[in-house]
């Protein structure tokens, strides 16, 4: 793919996935929640090319697609890999090729082996990750931002992920287990020492 409809791409990826508002990145807008955000607008972009490299190896590789349903969210260089797949080869296969993409860190691989995730479970999945993000606006702690914390749900599991203090990250998980419909919460956060 041409580095220009790349670059396009993943500016409208973030400006769709980003909030409000611009901030303009080698000279094409992208998503303005960079503002909210600890990573480096660098950072931010290079993960949307991840998260499109690692979409572009499912639609090249059918022979997995076709026999999975596999969702792919990155933070911070790091892919979280969550959905049901037929077996576990295609699943390892497929995350080892997205670990050999360039800079990803490192790829939690949550894939559960089984029947696929219903309409309805896809449908409260979504409907629980809102109820997640809405209730950390409800943390009190002091400089704590909700939209720095990535909500993933996978059949009522919730992925947490994010740049978070020690302390953001036990109010977080506080917050969250609590939720009615939450089955299980995976801490995936990168620690950092507090810093505003």
């Amino acid at each position: 793919m041409h580095t220009l409809t790349r670059v396009v791409i993943v500016s409208t990826l973030a400006a769709l996935l980003g909030g409000c508002g611009a901030v303009v990145v080698g000279g094409v807008a992208t998503g303005a929640a960079v503002a909210h955000d600890r990573r480096t607008t660098g950072t931010v972009v290079e993960d949307k090319e991840i998260t499109l490299r690692a979409l572009d190896i499912l639609r090249d590789h059918p022979d997995i697609a076709q026999r999975s349903n596999i969702s792919i969210t990155t933070y911070n260089l790091k892919v979280l890999l969550t959905g049901q797949a037929q077996n576990a080869e295609d699943v390892k296969r497929f995350a080892t090729m997205v670990a050999e993409l360039p800079r990803v860190e490192h790829v939690f691989n949550e894939v559960t082996i089984g029947a696929e995730a219903t309409w309805g479970d896809a449908a409260n999945d979504a409907y629980l990750t809102g109820r997640v993000k809405l209730a950390l606006f409800d943390v009190k702690l002091k400089g704590f931002d909700p939209l720095r914390v990535k909500v993933t749900t996978s059949k009522g599991t919730v992925y947490l992920m994010g740049l978070v203090t020690r302390a953001e990250a036990e109010a977080v998980t506080d917050t969250v287990r609590y939720i009615s419909g939450v089955e299980k919460v995976v801490r995936l956060f990168d620690y950092i020492v507090a810093t505003d």
